[in-house]
């Protein structure tokens, strides 16, 4: 996966609480094991009629926010069912990051693992944010990720919290099995070192 280090990306506002997984990518796109076309699906009967037209009326939809990287969604996004599909989706829709005052922890650990940062800020910033993107759908934030921090157009900063082997992860671009990987060295290191200790029956 591609390393998150600190980037300026567009936002876009979904200001709804309790978004589950099932609203983010319906339960039909399952069927899917990678993440090739997943990026249609996200918040598809939001952002589609029965026919399968777009619906104007939906944020995501409006030619002014495309390009959009980070998302401002409400409180508990998330929640419902897990599915690593639901971070694979908003990823392949192009985010790199949702920004909430909570998210549901198994999606919270999904989206780690896959690449996808979840940002946790204070409900006075969250509604800040949501104001400036409903007032002009070119708002820019600055991720740093490297220091935790969510910069605001004029430049103020807000702190977020992250897990430090997360942060790591994210920061190298490697997930879990890729950390284990680049560990080849001291792990034969740390059995030669130990080798006397190692019992055979």
């Amino acid at each position: 996966m591609d390393p998150i280090k600190t980037f300026a990306a567009k936002a876009v506002a979904v200001p709804i609480n309790d978004i589950d997984t099932d609203q983010i990518i319906p339960a039909r796109y399952l069927k899917v094991t990678d993440k090739s076309g997943l990026g249609e699906g996200l918040f598809y009967s939001w952002r589609y009629n029965a026919d399968g037209t777009p619906k104007d009326d939906f944020v995501l939809n409006r030619p002014e926010v495309q390009g959009a990287q980070v998302l401002v969604a409400g409180d508990n996004f998330g929640c419902g069912s897990s599915r690593e599909h639901a971070p694979w989706a908003l990823q392949g829709y192009g985010f790199k990051a949702v920004v909430s005052t909570h998210f549901a922890d198994i999606f919270r650990n999904n989206s780690l693992k896959n690449g996808l940062l979840p940002i946790q800020v204070d409900q006075e910033t969250y509604y800040q944010l949501v104001s400036m993107c409903e007032e002009d759908p070119e708002t820019t934030l600055t991720v740093d990720l490297a220091n935790q921090k969510l910069i605001l157009p004029g430049g103020q900063s807000v702190g977020f919290p992250i897990e430090s082997f997360a942060k790591h992860c994210l920061l190298n671009g490697i997930d879990q099995m890729g950390f284990l990987l680049g560990e080849d060295d001291a792990i034969a290191a740390y059995e030669a070192e130990h080798q006397s200790s190692f019992h055979t029956t």
